[in-house]
């Protein structure tokens, strides 16, 4: 008996790295998320930077935005440690990515700090993705990383 499946395993970490990737963006998306929604969009963006990092073709930026999306789902069900955890491997994969990868790192940390009520971390962690925002040339691209950041607000000291 063979442990080999009968599928291009390439294909599979292709398909699910990329499927389990847009449907997490659905549950970032949806509007009233149940708990089981949070339990489902955090397994899925476990699953997608798993199957990534399965790829031949996985490569920095890959991983960058990959760990974004995880230190998200965890900001979002309000676990500031991990979001933080995950945002600083972001930040470290986008060290050599155009600025919209790093400023996203940033972002990514400045959100966790919210969370942790570090606002001087927040406030420095957003300056600095608005001062890589001014360098991003496409500007579909800079005003979504502009909207993102537009939503962190960081406690008044």
């Amino acid at each position: 008996m063979s442990d080999l499946p009968n599928f291009d395993i390439a294909l599979a970490h292709r398909y699910f790295s990329a499927d389990c990737f847009n449907r997490v963006w659905a549950l970032i998306e949806k509007t009233g998320r149940s708990p089981a929604d949070d339990e489902q969009m955090l397994l899925l963006t476990l699953a997608s930077l798993w199957h990534w990092t399965q790829r031949d073709d996985c490569a920095d930026g890959n991983l960058s935005i990959g760990y974004w999306q995880v230190s998200r789902v965890y900001a979002l069900r309000g676990d500031a440690r991990s979001a933080l955890h995950y945002a600083e491997i972001c930040l470290r994969y986008s060290q050599s990515q155009p600025p919209f990868f790093l400023a996203y790192a940033h972002e990514a940390i400045a959100r966790a700090a919210v969370l942790n009520g570090d606002t001087d971390r927040a406030t420095r962690h957003i300056s600095e993705a608005r001062r890589l925002a001014s360098q991003v040339a496409d500007p579909e691209e800079r005003t979504a990383l502009e909207k993102d950041l537009d939503t962190i607000r960081p406690p008044v000291a």
